[in-house]
């Protein structure tokens, strides 16, 4: 996520020179280079003018505290102007009303609008333990029905049905009634995809704004599209009275022009970003983490609350009375832990939170692979279960037909055999209470020292 922005702007950053003030002179080069860095990130012009513009008054003449160099200053005005322009701090849904309290999904085709309906049910059903009701209005797409209900199904929340000979306005009526006579807390209503330009669609998604007159009003954008993504938010919030955005595919998203852009065109907050295709792969927007991230200074306060939402307490308790009773590190357990990495979105998604990752050289981010993990789990499946608990069990033939069983090759099982090793001499250096020992193992296992090195 805005890989190439933090590479450029970290770059550009490190270059700041002065001498106890920021002047005119020794900041030109360096806001010349931000306007490029933003500029390439296709944000908005007039976004970035505004940037520049309001960056280079407050550094100038700017006298630098005694704890900071005058880079260090210059940074921190440059990350609270980024915050700025995405809105300062997260703003969540406003669901202060009485229940059930309607969400109106509007976007264009193929942004992403049904997965993130199913995703905002998700978050809403075990976050917030809300009684959630899901409706697709979509009548042009018979598989946006059909896909909608699927999901709802695989995420255990409920589906109100629909069809095709049915008005939209009919559909969100009903809907709506029926969330009312069951007390459902939310209901979520997803819309047909449309063009701002096509004024029949347009007409048709005010008529249904107007019967449900919703709380949130959140408008579904993909991020890959940069700047137009703001002008297409714009559009519609000229259309609909849009109370948010949500930012799609913003993992593929290398630049980040949207993201910058939204806030300041559209005026409307930017509440999450879809961050993969998995349904708990959205994450409420604060401007704060992703001005740091943007920075390359990593965002570690996300990565503290996955781990919260994602570490299963039961394994991990599971695994601690192991270490306090002294017990061996099986297989099982590294299973184990190799899923609880995968719920987090895998090595790249923790090592993208992680402050000074934009540093790391191309090669090395290329070796951690998160299909390696998936090829681990499935070489772990493929064993029986005392192989699991005594490795040592594991030669030739088995060898063999664990690589056979798992679609890999005898030398893939012997590498994962290895990094296991690896792992479970780290383990017993933490039992006997060896810290230095044990972060000179893992040094050996990072990126290049073998552990999660490619082929």
């Amino acid at each position: 996520m805005f890989e190439n922005l933090t590479e450029r702007l970290s770059r550009t950053l490190k270059n700041v020179s002065g001498r106890g003030r920021l002047t005119d002179d020794n900041i030109k080069d360096t806001l010349r280079e931000v306007r490029m860095a933003l500029l390439e990130a296709d944000v908005a012009l007039p976004v970035v003018r505004e940037f520049v513009k309001r960056v280079k008054e407050r550094a100038v003449g700017t006298e630098v505290s005694k704890s900071l160099t005058p880079g260090q200053e210059f940074i921190k005005i440059v990350q609270a102007e980024l915050e700025l322009v995405m809105g300062e701090e997260n703003e969540g849904l406003d669901l202060s009303c009485q229940p059930p309290a309607v969400i109106l999904m509007a976007g264009l085709q193929g942004a992403g609008k049904t997965t993130s309906v199913g995703k905002l049910g998700k978050l809403l059903k075990e976050r917030d333990s809300k009684k959630v009701l899901v409706v697709s209005a979509d009548v042009y797409r018979p598989a946006a029905i059909k896909q909608l209900e699927t999901l709802a199904g695989d995420i255990g929340i409920d589906f109100f049905p629909s069809n095709v000979e049915q008005k939209p306005v009919e559909i969100a009526k009903a809907a709506l009634e029926h969330g009312k006579l069951k007390f459902y807390d939310v209901v979520i209503v997803d819309t047909a995809g449309r063009l701002h330009v096509d004024e029949e669609m347009m007409d048709e998604i005010k008529d249904v704004h107007q019967t449900l007159n919703p709380v949130e009003t959140l408008f579904v954008v993909d991020a890959m599209t940069g700047q137009d993504a703001a002008n297409t938010a714009k559009a519609f919030n000229d259309a609909l009275p849009l109370t948010g955005v949500i930012l799609t595919k913003v993992d593929g998203d290398a630049r980040g022009g949207a993201a910058l852009s939204v806030r300041h065109i559209t005026g409307k907050p930017i509440k999450f970003l879809g961050v993969g295709e998995k349904t708990d792969a959205l994450e409420p927007f604060h401007p704060n983490r992703v001005a740091s991230r943007i920075l390359g200074m990593g965002d570690v306060l996300s990565l503290i609350e996955d781990l919260e939402r994602n570490v299963d307490k039961k394994e991990a308790e599971k695994l601690a009375k192991k270490f306090k009773d002294k017990k061996g590190f099986d297989l099982e357990d590294f299973r184990s832990q190799l899923q609880q990495m995968k719920n987090m979105g895998g090595m790249m998604g923790m090592l993208d939170k992680l402050p000074g990752m934009s540093q790391l050289p191309s090669d090395v981010k290329d070796k951690v692979d998160d299909k390696i993990f998936v090829q681990m789990e499935a070489i772990i499946n493929s064993m029986t279960k005392a192989e699991r608990a005594r490795p040592e069990l594991i030669k030739g033939s088995r060898k063999k037909r664990i690589a056979a069983g798992s679609g890999t090759q005898v030398q893939d099982v012997n590498r994962l055999l290895k990094q296991f090793t690896q792992m479970q001499k780290m383990m017993k250096k933490m039992q006997k209470g060896g810290m230095k020992n044990m972060m000179r193992q893992m040094k050996g296992m990072m990126p290049g020292g073998g552990m999660f090195s490619g082929r």
